[in-house]
């Protein structure tokens, strides 16, 4: 991650957009709010995102800190993720967008 501290850019919003920039990222963050979930939950829960991409952007996360991957060394094997503090401490700003879209969709029904 130290790596990652030299390309991020210096605006805040922009660094915060280039961790989470991607839909799939937003509704995995959202879908591990509650807690860890395998794999096989998240893609059921996320959505219409192929397996292939998931993967990637599970990988991403991973690679930013947050979450973490944990394999379970069993037949068949088992992988479940799980929201890292920093991960977390997203809440927030999901929690403004749910709200923020929440009074879009009800302004858009009147």
């Amino acid at each position: 991650m130290a790596d990652a501290a030299k390309v991020l850019p210096a605006c805040p919003v922009e660094t915060t957009l280039t961790l989470i920039s991607d839909k799939w990222k937003v509704l995995i963050l959202r879908d591990l709010m509650p807690g860890t979930k395998r794999f096989g939950q998240l893609k059921k829960s996320v959505g219409n995102v192929s397996q292939k991409v998931l993967t990637a952007q599970l990988r991403e996360m991973e690679q930013s800190g947050l979450l973490t991957r944990t394999v379970y060394p069993e037949v068949p094997p088992r992988v479940e993720y799980t929201l890292t503090e920093l991960g977390r401490s997203l809440k927030p700003v999901l929690d403004a967008m749910w709200n923020w879209g929440e009074a879009y969709q009800a302004q858009s029904r009147e």
